[in-house]
């Protein structure tokens, strides 16, 4: 397939694969470890540095390898057109073809296995479990006869990959053991990250229903979406006070952040075209990771008091 209108200049190889793994979101992998790991602290374990990076490391690798599978497929299906509204996608852009990017994709799917057989090794079957369902899930967001990302089910996969399984993984890693509020702790996550994917689909929705993809924003609608999208930015709120009120006072920290939560709804709510929607993709994301880590910091600080 070739190509549709190139980008006007091709940047530099670096900057070609800095804008195709998407780093303005990759903290909505690092907030969950850290959430899961600072629960782990305060129940008393003792940090294991190696354990911490080699986790890090899978969970952003994963989400990497699944955003550059996602660049090509959807660029070879047809999915990804010029009139798309959303951030650039190299593939689109011609910045490289979609062999290379699939590559690429495989090459850290590949690097995540590696890590992640060491961590089944410290973590046993529940990390193998987790872990297989991690890779699993990358390939199948967008690859497969049925893509989640055709799906309406793509929320409810970041909401349990993004928030619950990791902050359980985490948790786990480190102790060998599992929390009361490790549900929680993915909720107040998951949540965010699965109100930045929804975003993402409300914005694309008219191409989607012309490609046929039946999204939960095509499922619920403009209106339905913007109530959607406000219960699951404003969750980590009950969620925080919940988890401070139940065991880990210090997760109310993550409330410094809450100011920037309420106005993503009102943004949602006026955004329109591209632009607009790009911009509060990327501050949803910043503001779900921000409450995250202060929640983290927060529960590790109390708890080393």
């Amino acid at each position: 397939m070739t190509p549709p209108h190139p980008a006007p200049s091709r940047p530099g190889t670096l900057a070609v694969w800095w804008a195709a793994i998407r780093p303005r979101t990759l903290g909505m992998a690092l907030a969950p470890v850290m959430l899961g790991t600072a629960l782990a602290v305060a129940d008393g374990a003792e940090l294991a540095w190696a354990v911490l990076f080699a986790t890090v490391s899978c969970a952003l690798l994963i989400q990497i390898g699944t955003n550059l599978y996602n660049d090509a497929i959807d660029f070879e299906r047809g999915t990804d057109r010029p009139e798309r509204l959303g951030p650039l996608r190299v593939t689109l852009a011609g910045w490289a073809s979609a062999a290379e990017v699939k590559r690429g994709a495989l090459l850290c799917l590949l690097l995540a296995l590696l890590l992640g057989a060491w961590l089944c090794v410290v973590g046993g079957a529940l990390i193998l479990a987790i872990g297989l369902a991690s890779l699993i899930a990358g390939w199948a967001y967008s690859g497969g006869p049925r893509p989640i990302s055709h799906s309406p089910l793509g929320e409810f996969f970041v909401l349990l990959f993004f928030g619950v399984f990791a902050v359980l993984g985490s948790h786990w890693l480190q102790s060998r053991a599992l929390g009361h509020l490790d549900l929680l702790a993915g909720l107040a996550v998951g949540a965010p990250a699965a109100a930045v994917l929804l975003v993402n689909n409300y914005r694309d929705l008219a191409g989607d229903l012309r490609a046929g993809r039946r999204t939960l924003a095509a499922l619920l609608g403009a209106e339905g979406a913007r109530r959607a999208f406000a219960l699951l930015v404003l969750l980590p709120i009950p969620t925080l006070i919940l988890i401070a009120a139940s065991g880990a006072p210090g997760a109310i920290l993550g409330l410094v952040g809450a100011p920037a939560l309420a106005p993503l709804v009102w943004r949602f709510g006026r955004a329109e075209g591209g632009p607009a929607l790009n911009a509060l993709l990327v501050d949803t994301a910043r503001a779900g990771t921000r409450t995250g880590l202060l929640a983290a910091a927060g529960i590790v600080f109390v708890s080393s008091l």
